[in-house]
């Protein structure tokens, strides 16, 4: 994923949105059925050039188009495919439909710490000065989208968590009774390049204790945060496995999930069994 961050800026930072001309000629296209990240973004047909100055579909188009695709997997703002594509794919319509300067604003803030995560900057041509201001002929942000998004828990860049192995039976349940949550999840990391996500959550996530976790959200919670943090997420599964874990942590006061203390659970580990049992028991 840091290949794509390093290719993906390097794209636009040749491309700089001031230079495209709003009055050179134009042509509709068919949004084509390999450019993914934009297929189900609302509408069917796109302009070319796009405002990266990109004008061949098989050459530039597509194939710069996936560059985002990892970005996007990470969930770093709900608009921001939207926002993409209204510059690699823009909506064909009588007259030029820039992203509002209010949007741009929305998706940097969101999604520029998951670039500082990989350490990168927002792309200098994606600025957000750059787009309109006034918000009449322009993509505006979803307000219903954005409230809705401010209510769940939400994945961000952290410090690693510490990962305990073999523990004893009182750490578990010690990690129980300070943090939040606890789940069980199974980690799977792909061994090559896929075009899917490297890093996935296979099969259920159990709650041990759900805490402020909402059941149909989690599994989804928990990969974005493999992607954002990928460093730490190396360190967890090796190439080609899987591993389960016990996972626990906090959901911060601004939304945010802090995953904590992390154990390993290998089939050995009569330990974190009988912490698991007694937890259902006893509680602290």
């Amino acid at each position: 994923m840091a290949l794509f961050f390093t290719l993906a800026l390097l794209a636009v930072a040749h491309h700089p949105l001031m230079a495209f001309d709003m009055g050179q000629s134009t042509r509709c296209v068919a949004i084509p059925n390999q450019m993914k990240v934009c297929k189900d973004v609302g509408y069917s047909e796109m302009r070319l050039p796009n405002f990266l100055g990109h004008s061949n579909l098989e050459l530039e188009v597509v194939p710069r188009s996936e560059d985002w695709k990892p970005l996007l997997q990470t969930g770093c703002h709900p608009q921001a495919q939207a926002f993409l594509c209204s510059i690699i794919a823009p909506v064909c319509l009588d007259t030029f439909i820039q992203p509002c300067r209010s949007l741009c604003v929305a998706v940097r803030d969101s999604c520029a710490p998951v670039l500082a995560c990989q350490g990168h900057q927002w792309p200098e041509a994606l600025e957000c000065d750059r787009f309109p201001a006034e918000e009449d002929m322009c993509l505006t942000p979803h307000a219903k989208l954005s409230h809705f998004a401010k209510d769940l828990p939400k994945p961000a860049c952290q410090n690693c968590p510490a990962v305990e192995e073999a523990p004893a039976m009182e750490t578990v349940l010690e990690a129980f009774c300070h943090y939040d949550f606890a789940v069980t999840a199974k980690l799977h990391r792909h061994r090559l390049p896929t075009g899917e996500p490297e890093f996935e959550v296979g099969g259920r996530v159990e709650f041990i204790q759900q805490g402020p976790l909402l059941p149909y959200d989690t599994k989804l919670l928990l990969q974005q945060w493999l992607l954002i943090n990928l460093q730490c997420a190396k360190v967890l599964v090796r190439s080609g496995r899987s591993q389960l874990y016990v996972l626990t942590g906090s959901v911060q006061p601004d939304g945010t999930l802090a995953l904590t203390r992390l154990f390993p659970w290998h089939k050995k580990d009569a330990n974190i069994a009988v912490a698991t049992r007694k937890w259902k028991h006893h509680r602290c």
